[in-house]
């Protein structure tokens, strides 16, 4: 059996339709031979007459000519369906013509039931001869899919349909049933696969040992969904989702088509819709200067500007690869619009650069999203962070003022409110360097956006559980009841767009996004998405076990959004928050940028330390605990 399966590995495609063709040719004459012989009563060539005999050659010369012509060596044998058996009937049907014409014009007239005869014989002969060969086939590579796994399809329509057909052509999956919410399929076989109700999925996944669900309703909207996520992620599978249909036609097609669930679908919140008129207002006809524009916030914030139809969008950004990718990105974006599109390699701490890209562009709106955002990483380079978030930050703004531009925009981090990390700190100490620059200018606007955790982004944690997960885990936690705030990119991009649509000069705005949520739950629940289940105390035969590594330096608990909540002051969103928050006097802020300035120099972290903790509100160096 082995040396069968390994011939027919070899075998060229070529060959195989050379086969196919001279096995179809063959039963040309053997199903007239059995057509003659069953309406004759005699199974002996002899009781033939000679002039019969010579049908047999014209036929098949005939038959050999046509099944060639009409594709049928072609026909896949793994893809062998309805269309190939009307394709085979066809030449049956033709075939029983040229028989009847090839008997008259010898002069012999052959009985019309056995001219019919013989093409009902080669039909059914030709199809159970594929049928015979598929089952061989399936039973011969019966080993290599011993490794597939068991799948359910979540929806019996065309496109679970078609998806059921292409799995069975693989050895990585095999579909056992569809489910449906349509009570009028349920219990019909479609595609041969049973049709169940939802409501039979636990029993279902125990009995055939499913391991994965495949959700197949590109046509469904994004709300149902995840609605039907919500339902699935208890069960003990992994879920996975075929992509919408405008997904697919805008997608990469390079991509798995199937997608992992995405980790913005885990947040368990509603979405803020943050679509509001202001935000086209605000930007359209404008020349925008996008800083840090390669980046994740700052790529999308280039991308939604699209939809303000700007006069032009300033990219900005010191990494040559990522404003390469986001240039590249944009171009394509463009197409057909009338926004120009403008690449400026350089660094926000280069004032000199910054000044000439303003001046060239004519800019009226910074949206200012360079940074240095790892907080580990920060914080053991403490100077560099300072240079490019805090000077980085004065040096924009400070360009900005000169300009009378229209507005700038910060983008800042929840890190920054009572910070125990450097890089926090360094977020506040920009936001006290643009509040001072506020009062010292009557034509820009200053303003800056807090929010928490953006999923997606480089760093988020959401990336590292996925990879931990793939690779069979541990997944790590630095503490059990560590809690963050989540959003999704867009929604952080949105809220810096609104955030320069609101602005009055000074203002810190913020979105509400519920409450936190502790990182062991999304941890959890990712894992229990994916398929697998927890490894713990309760489980101790689990796939994926969670490690608590002890919180990093610098490292909090859990993370504000404001300083003074007394302080709050209505947006004309009901779900945006604009605070007033303490500041320090233009003497202090001067003095803050010397000493910074100085340590930089003198390569001095610690008096720098030693600043951070005079100069920002609420930094509690003490809270740090050690990993």
């Amino acid at each position: 059996m082995k040396a069968v399966l390994n011939w027919i590995r070899d075998i060229s495609r070529p060959r195989k339709r050379r086969l196919y063709w001279t096995v179809d040719t063959l039963l040309v004459p053997i199903a007239l031979y059995l057509a003659l012989s069953i309406r004759l009563d005699t199974f002996t060539l002899v009781a033939l007459s000679r002039d019969i005999m010579l049908l047999f050659p014209i036929m098949t010369a005939l038959g050999a000519a046509f099944i060639f012509e009409m594709g049928l060596p072609q026909i896949k044998l793994n893809t062998f369906e309805n269309r190939a058996i009307r394709q085979i009937g066809f030449v049956a049907v033709v075939l029983t013509i040229f028989a009847g014409f090839v008997s008259l014009a010898l002069a012999m007239p052959l009985p019309s039931t056995a001219i019919i005869l013989f093409g009902v014989i080669f039909f059914l002969s030709s199809v159970a001869l594929r049928m015979t060969a598929l089952a061989l086939l399936k039973y011969v590579l019966k080993n290599e899919r011993e490794k597939a796994i068991p799948v359910a399809i979540y929806g019996a329509g065309s496109a679970g349909i078609q998806m059921a057909s292409a799995l069975r052509q693989s050895c990585e999956a095999e579909p056992v049933f569809f489910v449906d919410d349509n009570f009028t399929l349920h219990g019909l076989m479609i595609s041969g696969l049973p049709v169940h109700h939802r409501d039979q999925l636990p029993r279902l996944i125990a009995k055939h040992g499913i391991q994965r669900i495949l959700i197949a309703i590109p046509s469904a909207m994004v709300e149902r969904r995840q609605a039907l996520l919500k339902e699935l992620s208890p069960l003990p599978v992994e879920v996975k989702i075929l992509p919408s249909y405008i997904e697919m036609m805008v997608g990469d097609p390079q991509e798995n088509p199937l997608r992992a669930v995405s980790p913005d679908e885990l947040l368990g919140r509603d979405k803020v819709s943050l679509n509001t008129s202001e935000i086209a207002r605000a930007y359209a006809g404008r020349s925008i200067m996008v800083t840090g524009a390669g980046g994740s916030i700052g790529s999308e914030l280039c991308r939604q500007l699209l939809d303000c139809q700007p006069e032009r969008i300033v990219l900005f950004e010191q990494c040559e690869f990522a404003l390469y990718s986001v240039d590249r990105d944009m171009r394509n974006r463009v197409k057909g619009t009338d926004v120009a599109v403008v690449t400026c390699l350089g660094s926000v701490t280069d004032q000199a650069r910054v000044a000439e890209v303003i001046a060239d562009q004519n800019v009226d709106i910074i949206l200012h999203a360079a940074a240095y955002k790892h907080v580990p990483l920060v914080e053991s380079n403490e100077l560099e962070g300072a240079r490019n978030n805090v000077l980085g930050t004065q040096i924009v703004a400070a360009c900005a003022r000169a300009a009378e531009i229209e507005r700038m925009i910060l983008v800042s981090t929840d890190k920054a409110v009572r910070p125990t990390n450097i890089m926090g700190a360094t977020k506040r100490m920009a936001e006290l360097v643009l509040q001072d620059m506020q009062t010292r200018s009557d034509k820009t606007r200053f303003a800056m956006v807090r929010f928490g955790n953006v999923l997606g982004s480089s760093g988020s944690v959401i990336p590292l559980f996925q990879a931990q997960i793939a690779a069979g885990g541990p997944v790590t936690v630095t503490h059990a009841e560590v809690t963050r705030f989540f959003m999704v990119i867009p929604e952080a991009a949105r809220l810096v767009l609104l955030a320069g649509a609101y602005a009055t000069g000074g203002d810190v705005f913020v979105l509400d996004m519920g409450k936190p949520q502790k990182i062991i739950d999304i941890a959890h629940k990712m894992i229990e998405l994916s398929g697998r289940t927890v490894r713990d105390e309760n489980n101790p035969t689990g796939d994926i076990a969670v490690e608590i590594t002890g919180l990093r330096p610098a490292e909090k608990l859990y993370e504000e959004l404001l300083i003074d909540d007394a302080s709050l002051v209505a947006t004309p969103h009901p779900k945006i928050l604009r605070a007033k928050e303490a500041m320090h006097s233009q003497i202090v802020i001067a003095g803050m940028i010397n000493e910074i300035q100085t340590c930089i120099a003198n390569r001095d972290p610690q008096r720098f330390r030693t600043l951070v903790n005079s100069r920002v509100d609420g930094y509690r160096c003490d809270d740090i605990v050690s990993a």
